[in-house]
């Protein structure tokens, strides 16, 4: 490892990024097919950490050839729901027991907090797997008293099968990568699908740790393959004629050229995308908790989070006080390197997503918004941005319209008269809301009128893996998490029998 550290790395996560990290096809751990490797970088240094296979279109024609043999003709198809999952368990308990190990990769890789890593993104992805470990024994058909009114005299036996889809393409962002692994891969197994996972090319290291724990649960060779690359991998992957379902998280605009590569064999396509949550906080509201929660909508995970409460509306009787209020809990934050204990704040993923944050910074300067705190980059190293809230904005400036994907809000008062939902509803996503009031009613009435997939009262970031996850709009298709993800990875045959 070549990055300078300055807090103590765990001995396996020194061993493991020390290499080789090759793919993961077929059981095996195996170069790129070219032989080529890229490097990826430490964001809170800018340095290498290590070098890894640059997977291609050759090597997802190989992943997905071993994934479609496992499904069509190895074990894994013919293995009892309860077999499945005992081993689909035996990962929670893996990612439990060597959860620092895969905090401190996660922080490492992408910047964010050690501590979180390991106790949210670590110990979410455990349950996760736990969770959907649960479903392999409880998918299930239904029987139907079918009427058939041009038989009335024969008699029926109907009923259905809920199957696997079969090989799943599944791409993942760099923002939560061991996550959305998780998110992506556990119900695709408890469903008795075969994965073919390429994450993203800024954080590939904990998904190729996880393939370890694959390995060392006893999984058969093809069920999980890994593809470190770059776009033109994932391009591969969601075009290719040999994958039945591919599952995308990340950007609107990539997205719909998923969309576009799915067409040849007009394979099942789920979506998470983009967001530009409205966060709404009423005058009746309970300040202690609403200044600290509203700043957690958008600062979390560095503001690098689709859910981002980015969208600030405040009534106008509160306004300057609960803007002043969170722009001075937002400069107080610790920011420093992911694996700081005491950092709260960490860097931007790469050199590219900090380029594109102060991009947003100097328009929303430029266009007449006025910073209550931040609106700079922080030190002279790394990719750091400071938290920044704006105030004095119109709706038509980009730092209101698009998603910004760092520590970015843009506060807007409003008229409890005038009402508030037309105006967080004017956006072209639709992902996820937040709702501040003391008033029941008026928290009910809200996130009915609230044109998102998620709407949280009192709280933001409100997830729980029973609970489903998706968006309206360009926010995406289908749900993620609990009994609905298991859709995604279904499929229903209809049996009817003469009797």
């Amino acid at each position: 490892m070549t990055a300078t550290v300055e807090f103590p790395l765990h001995t396996q996560v020194r061993e493991f990024v020390s290499g080789p990290l090759e793919l993961l096809i077929g059981g095996r751990w195996v170069p790129a097919a070219s032989g080529r490797t890229f490097p990826t970088y430490d964001p809170a240094t800018g340095e290498k950490i290590a070098e890894v296979a640059h997977g291609e279109a050759e090597d997802v024609n190989r992943a997905v050839a071993a994934a479609r043999k496992a499904f069509d003709e190895g074990p894994w198809a013919a293995m009892k729901p309860n077999e499945r999952e005992r081993l689909i368990w035996r990962i929670g308990d893996l990612l439990s027991e060597r959860a620092e190990i895969f905090g401190q990769l996660e922080a490492l890789d992408n910047g964010k907090s050690a501590a979180i890593a390991t106790a949210v993104d670590t110990g979410w992805a455990a349950d996760v797997f736990r969770y959907y470990a649960g479903w392999a024994t409880k998918i299930e058909g239904s029987t139907v008293n079918v009427s058939m009114p041009f038989a009335p005299d024969a008699q029926f036996h109907a009923y259905t099968l809920r199957e696997p889809v079969g090989v799943c393409g599944q791409i993942i962002p760099w923002n939560f990568p061991l996550l959305m692994a998780a998110w992506k891969i556990a119900p695709a197994l408890a469903a008795g699908n075969t994965v073919v996972l390429k994450p993203a090319e800024q954080t590939p290291l904990t998904a190729l740790l996880l393939g370890k724990l694959f390995e060392e649960a006893g999984f058969p060779p093809g069920v999980v393959n890994i593809v470190t690359g770059f776009g033109d991998a994932g391009a591969a992957l969601a075009a290719h004629d040999g994958v039945d379902k591919v599952a995308f998280t990340g950007s609107t605009e990539v997205g719909k050229k998923i969309v576009q590569a799915a067409s040849g064999n007009l394979k099942k396509v789920s979506l998470e995308l983009g967001g530009k949550s409205p966060n709404v906080v009423f005058a009746d509201a309970d300040l202690d908790l609403a200044v600290p929660g509203s700043v957690n909508a958008w600062m979390f995970n560095h503001g690098q989070c689709c859910v981002a409460g980015t969208r600030l509306y405040v009534e106008d009787t509160i306004f300057e006080e609960f803007t002043q209020a969170v722009a001075q809990a937002a400069s107080q934050v610790k920011i420093g390197p992911g694996l700081d204990p005491e950092t709260q704040l960490g860097p931007m993923v790469s050199q590219e997503q900090f380029d594109r944050v102060s991009r947003y910074l100097g328009e929303g300067l430029a266009d007449g918004a006025r910073a209550l705190t931040g609106g700079k980059r922080w030190g002279d190293t790394g990719y750091f941005i400071e938290p920044t809230v704006f105030v004095d904005v119109k709706p038509e400036f980009s730092i209101v319209r698009e998603e910004i994907f760092g520590p970015v809000v843009a506060a807007m008062p409003f008229n409890a008269e005038a009402g508030v939902a037309a105006a967080a509803n004017n956006s072209e996503y639709g992902l996820a809301a937040g709702v501040w009031t003391r008033d029941v009613a008026k928290a009910h009435r809200t996130a009915k009128e609230l044109k998102a997939g998620s709407v949280w009262v009192n709280q933001y970031n409100g997830f729980d893996t029973a609970m489903p996850f998706g968006g309206y709009k360009q926010s995406g298709w289908g749900r993620e998490l609990g009994a609905a993800a298991l859709d995604l990875y279904t499929q229903t045959k209809s049996v009817n029998i003469a009797l």
